[in-house]
């Protein structure tokens, strides 16, 4: 019975030793195969853009491959939801842009918790938009948009990509904080919102700057305002939505989860990477070539950025009575 009973303790032991043992060698070895990057968007779109420029750098500095997996549908829950999922090892991992923010509060029925089941890894950045509208629109800058909208409540039409985007809770944000009525006009996608735009079906549209550039740089679209905190290096001499509507801020949220349960290890490895990334000349090039922002933190800092976009979202959707189309 001695012999039996110091023989449990042992292999008790043990076995209370592996978990730890398992975790220096995960951090040993990962990745030893390609990893995943699972995007809820399209292909060529400025979230897919941010995936493949940051997968292009981790596949160099940690020497594995990292494959940019697009899985486009239901405002990125599709995506969300495969990620969940997935096992918590590193080797799927969800590119986290603000409709996941958004769908917290939009859709309270889906069936995983984007908080609780998907755990920040690093952040990549902050893509800005602006407010543009068709040159046949009388406004000439924000000032004169707001002042027609009170005038005119309800019959200022805006483009947006799909109820929930960010397109469309920009403008929900703006209409808030400014105290005007505009129409909301959802389009399939990006493509679509901008054709409308441009036809002169709809006359206002908050767009991502790296998407609307071309077009304001020919003429096609006048730029009123952006809507991040600070100017715009694309467009220096344009002011700021919160130069008219004190407070205003709104800009897209980019950066790298993980399933709940992936090891601090590999959570770790891969936010010293992303930041390497960040602060590489090179890269950080290409990102403020298309007016991002890089913008490095620790993993509990994208959590805090995560946790305060989400509330703020929230307040908008709850305010406006939006629901899902």
């Amino acid at each position: 019975m001695k012999f039996a009973r110091r023989t449990f303790l042992r292999l008790a032991s043990g076995s209370v030793a592996l978990p730890a043992i398992s975790r220096i060698a995960v951090a040993d070895t990962y990745p030893s195969r390609p990893v995943h990057i699972i995007v809820g968007f399209p292909a060529g779109g400025t979230p897919d853009l941010f995936a493949r420029l940051i997968g292009e750098f981790l596949s160099e500095h940690l020497s594995q491959s990292f494959v940019i997996e697009n899985r486009p549908g239901a405002a990125t829950n599709v995506a969300t939801e495969f990620v969940v999922r997935s096992a918590p090892d590193g080797y799927t991992l969800l590119l986290i842009a603000s409709p996941n923010e958004i769908n917290v509060t939009l859709y309270p029925e889906l069936k995983f918790d984007f908080t609780r089941d998907i755990v920040p890894v690093a952040s990549i950045g902050g893509t800005p938009f602006v407010i543009v509208v068709n040159p046949s629109f009388p406004a000439q800058n924000l000032g004169d948009l707001i002042a027609y909208a009170k005038a005119n409540p309800g019959k200022i039409d805006v483009a947006s990509t799909g109820t929930g985007n960010l397109t469309y809770m920009a403008a929900e944000l703006f209409k808030m904080m400014a105290g005007v009525d505009m129409i909301q006009v959802p389009a399939r996608g990006e493509a679509a919102a901008q054709s409308d735009l441009l036809a002169g079906r709809v006359q206002v549209m908050f767009d991502p700057i790296p998407s609307s550039i071309g077009y304001i740089r020919s003429g096609k679209l006048r730029a009123l305002a952006v809507t991040t905190a600070t100017r715009s290096a694309l467009l220096p001499d344009l002011p700021l939505v919160g130069d008219f509507v004190p407070g205003y801020e709104a800009s897209g949220t980019i950066g790298i989860g993980a399933p709940k349960d992936t090891p601090e290890s590999v959570i770790d490895t891969l936010n010293k990477a992303v930041n390497a990334g960040l602060t590489d000349p090179k890269l950080r090039a290409r990102f403020v070539a298309l007016d991002a922002a890089p913008m490095a933190n620790s993993a509990a800092g994208f959590g805090k950025i995560i946790a305060d976009e989400v509330a703020k979202w929230g307040r908008v959707i709850k305010f406006a009575g939006i629901t899902p189309q």
